[in-house]
């Protein structure tokens, strides 16, 4: 996906420098280029961030049973 993101704001680079004037470009690089890919990639991002959310929730899940039932870390005394 992140290919296609990375062509899409080349081409909306270079409409913004054909523009007429300065902010002409970066009105056409800003609602062109980067508020749509902004959404695009929040939009498709979302999978990605509920599964990361949904394993760093099993992660804790596992920790705390695994200390409820003693099997947690222990610490060590240091050999001096």
């Amino acid at each position: 996906m992140y290919i296609i993101v990375i062509g899409w704001l080349y081409v909306t680079v270079l409409m913004a420098l054909t523009e007429s004037s300065v902010i002409a470009g970066i009105l056409s690089l800003t609602f062109y280029g980067l508020l749509p890919t902004a959404l695009l990639v929040w939009l498709f991002g979302g999978p990605t961030r509920r599964r990361a959310a949904r394993m760093a929730r099993q992660a804790n899940e596992t920790n705390a049973a695994n200390e409820a039932n003693g099997f947690g870390e222990t610490k060590q005394p240091h050999d001096r």
